[in-house]
């Protein structure tokens, strides 16, 4: 009884190609997964300088838009003279 028993490991197949590609595609995307929760965890101080610049950005462009006001209305005039002369 005891003379008959079989300690080989047992037989496993080489992985084929599609299997290895999936593998390792796995490690790929749990380490990406790593990678943008430690983003939120430690975000970056880089951040919250753009959010200054673009706080001080937008502050500029409504100024820019209070100035460039009577230039429209320029135009409409303009329009609404050569619809008068048709």
């Amino acid at each position: 009884m005891s003379a008959e028993l079989d300690l080989s490991p047992p037989e496993v197949p080489e992985p084929t190609f599609l299997e290895s590609i999936l593998r390792y595609g796995l490690f790929l995307g749990a380490i990406f997964q790593l990678i943008c929760i430690l983003a939120i965890i430690f975000p970056s101080s880089k951040g919250h300088e753009q959010e200054e610049t673009e706080s001080t950005d937008g502050k500029a462009a409504e100024q820019m838009k209070k100035t460039k006001g009577p230039a429209p209305q320029i135009r409409q005039k303009a329009k609404k003279e050569s619809k008068k002369k048709r």
